[in-house]
């Protein structure tokens, strides 16, 4: 049964959402059990493990052209942050099968060192959503899901890839399950010389090479017709050069490796669900400032996790929800002035929904984080969804969120600052559906503001220092208008475009903040014919300012880059594939100094067992 499907039974009576979901429950485990939850009020784009095959270079790339979100990446493959509705990259909160995984040091997540491959669905959600997913989930959060299924069998497949400048991905996955038992492991190599020319800059992209590793196995077992325990893993590693602008120049690296557990205890009836979890993540990364020298600094990271989501019909109309997570986060610094720094973090959450009829439904929730030696304000949210006819929809949501300073900001030296804030936001944004035919637009006006945002500025002429001195505002449009239609040997056609506005100001000077375009648009068509794939996918993006006094002579000018690709599947289980990037051969950057490659080239076979 599609999960998705069985989800939205609810709107159809209470006794058919009760069977609904614990059917759906049964036949697929989702380690983010209440992503199920967010989807009922906030939209949601789901990324399949087939839409990553069309950008599979990295996560960066895929999220570029199959989201709303706004990457800037330091060059092909190098740093790279997101930013979400003009918010920062700490504002945007990954999250791992329902555990925050955004660096205790850093408080973001680099892009790409997070692994592409080897997830069932990766959900993108612009909005707040600090009661549910804790700090720095202020302009959206980027989730990373695995899943596993019952009765399904053995299954195995495998895809590989060779593409321009010496790049090459290798992904391997193999499942088997009965009815009480489901195993998944998986596990991909990435390596690129990454070596490439930019003619209109008279650059090239010296000592850009990289390789990463990932390892994932997750398990799961029915001790009870109702009742799961499962596991899930994943093991990482990576090495990522800088570019450097001569060959003559130090060359630098950056090395990483994480480690990721989680032990579900998963019951189930018609009435209630509770998980229990025990999570260990651990993240460590060295910087070399001379590749062929000992490391210049570096930091390990480890963090202890337990959650405990409970879930209760009180009536069929009235669902109670009270979720309670402890942490012990564990850093320790090298030649970084952070010695060995510990914190407690704890937090309770409650959120009652309320199912008023099949087509118009609320949630609103309380939360209270206990961060020690932070003072950390009482958060709320709100939503509402009304399916007012069969072509309309309109939702509302409303919340406040924070993130608490991370090690960096706090103890880092020189820079760090014992005496910081955490940021607070208010946030709303009301969505609009219509539907005729299979056209679907969908529009949504936001509106969020941050107050004691953390910034790093120079306190001297030789060090920066992390201050609260700015409050700041984002609002703007999110707009997509898609199509859809199957018939005959046409079995598939999906058209879709996109227009994102983003004004992002600092209101102390009331201008435009860095890296923030306040134009964006995106545009994409899938069609399959028979055993051929056609895909498509184009993105704008307008004046974006480097600087944060709006000067012209630095700001990156706008961009139009097409990508294309054709696939071809062959007795079912065999596919062939061919993609071309930057077909329009475009000069582009995200940030100031790294250009991205201009038109390259792939292809790519995949099995399936």
């Amino acid at each position: 049964m599609d999960i998705k499907r069985s989800l939205l039974l609810l709107c159809s009576s209470y006794g058919s959402f009760l069977l609904g979901q614990e059917k759906a429950i049964d036949t697929i485990y989702i380690f983010d059990n209440q992503m199920s939850k967010v989807k009922l009020f906030h939209h949601v784009s789901s990324i399949t493990p087939q839409d990553v095959k069309k950008n599979s270079s990295n996560l960066s790339e895929l999220l570029r052209f199959q989201s709303p979100v706004f990457i800037k990446e330091n060059g092909r493959g190098g740093v790279s942050s997101p930013s979400f509705r003009g918010t920062t990259a700490q504002q945007t909160a990954f999250v791992w099968n329902g555990i925050n995984i955004n660096s205790m040091f850093l408080g973001q997540a680099d892009i790409n060192n997070i692994a592409l491959f080897g997830y069932d669905q990766i959900d993108v959600k612009a909005g707040g959503g600090s009661v549910i997913y804790g700090s720095g989930a202020i302009g959206g959060s980027i989730h990373l899901n695995n899943e596993l299924e019952f009765n399904q069998g053995a299954h195995a497949s495998i895809f590989s890839e060779a593409a321009s400048f010496e790049t090459y991905n290798n992904f391997i996955k193999g499942s088997y399950s009965n009815d009480k038992l489901s195993v998944k492991v998986s596990g991909n190599y990435s390596v690129s010389g990454n070596e490439y020319k930019v003619n209109d800059l008279q650059y090239t992209n010296f000592n850009g090479n990289y390789y990463n590793t990932t390892f994932n196995v997750g398990v799961s077992y029915k001790v009870a017709p109702n009742q799961k325990i499962s596991w899930q893993s994943q093991f990482y590693d990576s090495s990522q050069h800088f570019p450097i602008y001569e060959s003559t120049e130090t060359k630098t690296k950056y090395k990483t490796q994480s480690a990721r557990s989680l032990i579900s205890w998963d019951i189930n009836t018609s009435k209630l669900s509770n998980s229990l979890k025990a999570a260990y993540t651990e993240e460590n990364f060295q910087y070399y400032g001379n590749i062929n020298a000992p490391k210049s600094s570096g930091a390990t990271g480890k963090n202890y996790i337990f959650k405990n989501d409970f879930n209760y019909f009180i009536v069929p109309k009235l669902n109670v929800n009270v979720i309670g997570e402890f942490q012990v986060n564990q850093g320790e610094g090298y030649l970084s002035g952070i010695g060995n720094v510990s914190r407690n973090v704890g937090s309770i959450s409650g959120l009652l929904r309320y199912y008023a009829t099949k087509d118009l439904r609320f949630e609103g929730g309380v939360k209270k984080d206990f961060v020690e030696d932070v003072n950390s304000p009482l958060l709320f949210s709100f939503s509402g969804k009304w399916k007012a006819a069969n072509w309309y929809n309109v939702s509302l949501n409303v919340s406040k969120n924070f993130r608490y300073p991370s090690f960096n900001d706090i103890y880092y030296e020189p820079g760090g600052n014992r005496d910081l804030k955490p940021e607070t936001s208010i946030q709303a944004d009301l969505t609009q559906e219509f539907s005729v035919g299979g056209f679907k637009l969908r529009v949504t006006p936001y509106y969020i503001d941050v107050v004691d945002l953390i910034v790093w500025l120079p306190a001297t002429p030789s060090y920066w220092k992390a201050f609260n001195v700015k409050k700041s505002e984002s609002y703007g449009l999110e707009s997509q208008l898609t199509f859809a239609k199957n018939w005959g040997d046409h079995n598939r056609l999906k058209l879709g475009a996109g227009y994102y506005y983003s004004k992002s100001v600092n209101r102390e000077t009331n201008k435009q903040q860095a890296y923030v375009p306040l134009h964006r648009g995106s545009a994409h068509v899938d069609y399959g014919y028979r055993f051929l794939n056609f895909f498509a996918q184009g993105l704008i993006n307008g004046l974006t300012y480097t600087t944060t006094d709006e000067k012209r002579a630095e700001a990156i000018d706008p961009y139009f880059v097409l990508n294309a690709g054709v696939s071809a599947t062959l007795l079912k289980n065999y596919t062939l594939g061919f993609k071309v990037n930057n077909i329009t051969d475009t000069y582009y950057r995200t940030v100031s100094f790294y250009p991205l490659p201009k038109r390259n080239y792939s292809v790519y076979a995949s099995i399936n067992f």
